[in-house]
C-alpha cells in the first residue's frame, strides 16, 4: 500500500520510541491513555521532542468522559491549540460536540483559528455523535484534515460497514483514518474490504511494576486499574502492522 498513515497513540516517552523503532509515520501524543487520553504536558512533548523527531499531533482533551465542554474547559482547549502550535507540534486533535450530538461549529471554528499552519485530527468525539454523514460534512466545511473513528463502534472491525462508507462519501475531500482495535490483523482484514489507507494503534503491552514493595488495599485511582501494570507501545507490535500495509 502507497502513501499509507501509521499513527501510534503514546503517553510516554518510551512509547514513543517504540512507535519510532517500529515504523510509525507519526504518534497521536497524549497522557492517561487508560482512560482515553487527555492532553499532554508541554514538558513532556519537550521531552520527547529531545529524543525523537517523529511527526507529534497533540491530543486536546482536558478530561475523560464526554465532548460537550463548559466555557471555562474550551478556554482551555483553545489555549492549549495555541500552545501547541507555538511548541512547534505538526498537528493537533480535537473535537466539540453539542448536547444535540452535532459538531460545535463555533467554537471548532475558534479551534481552527489557533490551529492555523497545523494539521487536525476530528477525534472519536465524532463516533458519539448524531449524525456521522452531517459530522463528515461539517469537518470538510471546517477545513479539518482527518476523521479518527471506529465506525461508530467499540472497534473498527465492528464498524467496518460504517467506515467503508465514510471512505466512500469523503471522497478524497478529508482522510479517514480507522482507530479502535487496530493490529496487524485487523489491517488486512480491513483495508482490502473499506479502502482505508490512515490507521491509529496503541499497539500496547502490559508491563510489570519495577516495584518489589506493594501495598494492599490501597488504590490511587479506578479500583478496576492496578497501579503495579503499566502500558507501553511494543515496537514489535507496530513493526507488524507496517509490515502489512508495505506488502498489501
Amino acid at each position: 500500500m502507497k502513501d499509507y498513515i501509521l499513527e501510534v497513540c503514546a503517553d510516554s516517552v518510551e512509547s514513543v520510541l517504540a512507535a519510532e523503532e517500529g515504523g510509525a509515520t507519526r504518534v497521536e501524543l497524549c497522557q492517561n491513555l487508560v482512560i482515553g487520553g487527555t492532553t499532554p504536558g508541554p514538558k513532556f512533548f519537550e521531552e520527547v521532542r529531545r529524543h525523537s523527531k517523529i511527526r507529534i499531533h497533540a491530543l486536546i482533551r482536558p478530561r475523560f468522559g464526554d465532548f460537550c465542554y463548559t466555557d471555562y474547559e474550551y478556554a482551555v482547549i483553545r489555549e492549549e491549540v495555541k500552545m501547541y502550535r507555538e511548541l512547534g507540534a505538526e498537528g493537533v486533535v480535537i473535537g466539540i460536540l453539542k448536547p444535540d450530538g452535532t459538531l460545535n461549529m463555533e467554537q471548532m471554528e475558534g479551534l481552527m483559528e489557533e490551529a492555523k499552519g497545523m494539521s487536525v485530527t476530528l477525534h472519536r468525539a465524532f463516533d458519539v455523535c448524531a449524525d456521522p454523514f452531517a459530522a463528515l460534512e461539517d469537518a470538510v466545511k471546517l477545513g479539518i484534515d482527518t476523521i479518527l473513528t471506529s465506525g461508530q463502534r467499540n472497534n473498527c472491525l465492528e464498524g467496518a460497514e460504517l467506515l467503508r462508507e465514510l471512505e466512500k462519501r469523503s471522497a478524497g475531500r478529508i482522510c479517514i483514518q480507522a482507530g479502535g482495535g487496530v493490529n496487524a490483523e485487523v489491517i488486512e482484514r480491513l483495508a482490502p474490504a473499506a479502502g482505508i489507507r490512515a490507521w491509529h494503534m496503541s499497539g500496547k503491552v502490559t508491563l510489570d511494576s519495577e516495584m518489589r514493595y506493594r501495598k494492599d488495599g490501597v488504590n490511587m485511582g479506578l479500583p478496576s486499574l492496578s497501579e503495579y501494570e503499566i502500558y507501553r507501545t511494543s515496537a514489535e507490535k507496530v513493526r507488524a502492522a507496517r509490515d502489512v500495509l508495505e506488502r498489501i
